[in-house]
């Protein structure tokens, strides 16, 4: 499915860059921290270096964007570090957002018409592919129930990226 789906990344003018070789997701300390990441998921990170839209606007999360000290202008969870940013000062609300993303995991993060992410829900929906929006990243919603079926969906155009 993964090769299907890098054709389908092609043919519709993503930018793709391949790893020249296997990403060891086991090396990655962010990603180590998520229990069950779908085999699919871990298939793409480990063959994928870069995956953006043509304009740039969209891009999916690669290995190498998971990192703790990373200097990149969006770090992987940069909306959870915003939604952190506009709780200051409110210490319950603060934990509550904590909380929400312990067990999200962003995938793709776009700035195409204002901020939004989907990401894998690997606590209650585990598996499931939520989908968030400024201003509220928080108040998710499901549009996928497995990554598989995220890329189905995304590949027959039921999900526009």
């Amino acid at each position: 499915m993964i090769d299907e789906f890098i054709q389908w990344l092609n043919k519709n003018e993503w930018h793709i860059e391949l790893n020249d070789e296997k990403y060891n997701v086991s090396s990655n300390e962010v990603l180590n921290k998520f229990n069950c990441l779908p085999q699919r998921f871990v298939e793409l990170l480990e063959r994928c270096r870069t995956i953006e839209s043509n304009d740039a606007t969209i891009w999916f999360l690669c290995g190498g964007d998971y990192k703790t000290d990373s200097d990149d202008a969006f770090k992987w969870n940069e909306f959870e570090l915003l939604s952190l940013d506009a709780a200051q000062g409110d210490e319950k609300w603060k934990n509550e957002i904590l909380n929400w993303w312990s067990d999200k995991l962003p995938i793709i993060l776009s700035v195409r018409d204002g901020y939004s992410f989907y990401a894998i829900d690997l606590g209650s929906d585990c598996g499931a592919i939520i989908k968030g929006e400024e201003p509220e990243f928080e108040e998710a919603h499901v549009v996928a129930d497995s990554f598989d079926s995220f890329l189905e969906k995304v590949m027959d155009k039921t999900i526009l990226l």
